[in-house]
């Protein structure tokens, strides 16, 4: 694969790094179980790339894999953990790759949500953020409000 037409990516380590060509195929926000647990976030944001435009340009040694009881594989640099690859079984010719490990542009904007009825109570809603006083870059939705039941307007003078 040339150079040009090719988005690079790497775990945190350095010790892997990826390429695929550009534009990947797809990209997409996962709220599933499975995801959410492997990436410890409330959600995985990856991009697909056909099987035949992804490489491992460094690090194939280092690359360590789970297979789930789908015989999906997950690998993972098995020095620092970040996940690097999402192999789903049922889709041999395609290869799943978290959107953080690119620096660069994939040629797709994540546009859609799978399994977002999966998603935690606790996971962010897009709710309105202001400035947590006292702690510059800090953003928070605020105390929560109590409704008022029926009985609350029944007692209050």
């Amino acid at each position: 694969m040339a150079e040009k037409g090719m988005a690079k990516g790497r775990c945190q380590c350095g010790k892997i790094l990826i390429e695929i060509g550009v534009p990947a195929r797809w990209a997409w926000h996962d709220h599933c179980d499975k995801s959410r647990h492997a990436h410890g976030a409330a959600y995985a944001t990856y991009v697909g790339s056909w099987r035949s435009r992804f490489r491992i340009a460094k690090g194939a040694k280092a690359i360590t894999r789970y297979t789930d009881e789908a015989g999906d594989v997950r690998s993972f640099c098995a020095t620092c953990g970040t996940p690097v690859t999402y192999e789903r079984k049922r889709s041999p010719k395609m290869v799943n790759l978290p959107r953080a490990l690119f620096e660069s542009g994939t040629g797709r904007e994540p546009l859609y949500h799978v399994s977002l009825e999966d998603s935690p109570e606790w996971a962010y809603r897009g709710e309105p953020l202001k400035p947590l006083k006292g702690y510059p870059g800090v953003l928070w939705t605020g105390p929560k409000r109590r409704k008022k039941s029926g009985l609350d307007a029944f007692f209050t003078c």
